[in-house]
């Protein structure tokens, strides 16, 4: 049985239970699955973190270092985002370099992180045009269950908020610092199936859907960012929807996850 034909069982199964306002794995259509973060499981991170909301699992990785700034921003710290989609997470990943769907999952992490100023990149400038920290974020699929958007940014933001400068390494101090971290970013994803929003969609739930909107917000409600994708449209009545509820789902999880 190839895989348009379990699509296709799937997309039936999942319009039946649309229809009678239920879900696969019995959620409403706004609830999200069980969140759970663990924080500093990698003894060789600058920063790191577990999220697992229902059975996605992420894992992810903050490595800092000094190295040469941008030419346009001399006198600011680095961010390089990188997403490894590991082959045991599921039958769809496969080895080798980053594909479409990694690098479009580490841009949508990076941008919130970068949008919001989470980081103050200004503070981790060593030598003004010549020397700067550089953030390494790695994240690491271990399970997808779908939303992994959701889970691998809230994971970034998790991860740098452990993290330390390691001055002490780099004979730059005698105490690491705690890198400056002034914000919360939380992203929040919605599909749109047959008329109906559903948020944390499961994987055969985004697997089905023709259009998935990520919104991410900061801690004082401002947007930043929003990714679209699929071929679907959405209504303008459904983007602000979607928008408000995200931005109110995202107060929830940063005060119960983050507390902030």
């Amino acid at each position: 049985m190839d895989d348009e034909v379990i699509t296709e069982i799937h997309r039936d199964y999942i319009y039946n239970l649309t229809k009678k306002g239920e879900r696969v794995d019995g959620r409403s259509f706004s609830e999200y699955r069980d969140i759970s973060i663990e924080t500093n499981i990698i003894s060789r991170a600058e920063g790191s973190a577990r999220v697992k909301i229902g059975d996605t699992q992420v894992i992810v990785g903050v490595k800092i270092q000094p190295g040469e700034p941008y030419p346009d921003s001399p006198n600011k710290g680095v961010i390089i985002t990188n997403v490894e989609l590991v082959p045991l997470a599921s039958p769809e990943f496969e080895p080798g370099p980053p594909n479409e769907n990694a690098v479009e999952l580490a841009r949508v992490v990076d941008r919130g992180i970068r949008e919001s100023g989470a980081v103050d990149l200004s503070k981790l400038c060593i030598e003004d045009g010549k020397k700067v920290w550089i953030l390494f974020i790695d994240v690491h699929i271990i399970d997808d269950n779908g939303n992994l958007v959701d889970a691998s940014a809230l994971g970034a933001i998790a991860a740098l908020r452990t993290a330390h400068i390691p001055k002490k390494q780099y004979n730059m101090g005698d105490e690491d610092e705690a890198l400056p971290v002034n914000d919360a970013p939380v992203a929040i994803t919605a599909i749109e199936f047959e008329g109906e929003i559903m948020y944390d969609p499961g994987l055969y739930e985004g697997k089905v859907a023709s259009v998935k909107l990520t919104v991410i917000s900061n801690a004082e409600g401002a947007l930043s960012g929003m990714q679209k994708s699929g071929d679907g449209p959405l209504t303008e009545e459904q983007i602000n929807s979607i928008v408000t509820t995200a931005i109110e789902k995202a107060k929830g999880i940063r005060e119960k996850y983050l507390e902030i």
